[in-house]
């Protein structure tokens, strides 16, 4: 079962890392997976909170950075070691396409989707229900990066599915403790 499983992956691995190739992608994908490219959205980010939330929102920020560590701990310090899954570009026999630095570290389950998703998720918790781009922006944002790091042959599709699925499930529980705890007076005073 396990490697029936295995096979599979490689499988959908092959088709997104070989499958999709093109031009534009081989230039796009290794940007979107950069930690720098997100910058922008970062500052965005720290913008709206202190501007809109003042003394709240760094609080919010404050939590959503306890959210990038928890998910990247949990992802490359626990898991990673645990699991210690090759990544494509470092498995014998699998042929890759590596447009990025292979790394020598693990590859279940995917750091950078887990982080990013942890972050997406918990902005998503606190603003989804009134502002539509709290939404899109995020996800859109995330799965760019999960696709990419697929596409530049340095993760299997089920490492950054499940680094997305551990990403959430922290995003949830500290969007929600953060939402029920931190700022109940903040929620129901009308102020977005």
């Amino acid at each position: 079962m396990i490697n029936q499983l295995i096979q599979l992956d490689q499988q959908w691995f092959s088709a997104i890392n070989q499958g999709l190739a093109n031009p534009v992608f081989d230039v796009l994908m290794p940007i979107l997976r950069n930690r720098l490219t997100w910058v922008p959205l970062y500052l965005l980010a720290t913008y709206f909170a202190i501007k809109k939330f003042g003394r709240t929102g760094g609080f919010m920020l404050l939590f959503g950075v306890l959210c990038f560590a928890l998910a990247d701990y949990t992802s490359a310090s626990i898991l990673k070691p645990w699991v210690a899954r090759l990544r494509p570009c470092n498995t014998p026999g699998l042929c890759v396409r590596t447009l990025v630095d292979c790394g020598t570290g693990f590859s279940f389950p995917s750091s950078h989707a887990s982080n990013h998703f942890a972050l997406a998720v918990f902005f998503v918790v606190l603003f989804g229900r009134h502002f539509k781009w709290a939404i899109v922006l995020p996800l859109f944002w995330t799965f760019s990066i999960a696709f990419a790091q697929v596409y530049v042959g340095v993760h299997f599709p089920v490492d950054v599915i499940s680094g997305a699925c551990i990403g959430a499930l922290i995003g949830i529980v500290l969007g929600y403790i953060f939402k029920n705890f931190f700022s109940t007076d903040l929620w129901k005073s009308g102020r977005y």
